[in-house]
């Protein structure tokens, strides 16, 4: 496998929230740099080493609402 993405989210709670698209793998943090490191070990904890994903994709998510 050459890459894995994650959907990122600003939590409710405050930090951010990852989940990977197709596998089972969700961790969160309180800043983006924690999260990168978070979802880096993740990854590394879900695969055995040969099939580890080489690229990890962060897709970062924004919703805004616009009243009219």
């Amino acid at each position: 496998m050459d890459e894995i993405i994650f959907v990122v989210k600003e939590s409710e709670e405050g930090g951010f929230e990852a989940r990977a698209l197709d596998y089972s793998i969700f961790t969160e943090a309180e800043d983006m740099e924690s999260l990168k490191e978070a979802v880096k070990d993740s990854v590394i904890c879900h695969f055995d080493k040969k099939n580890t994903p080489k690229i990890i994709r962060l897709h970062l998510v924004k919703d805004e609402l616009i009243t009219v």
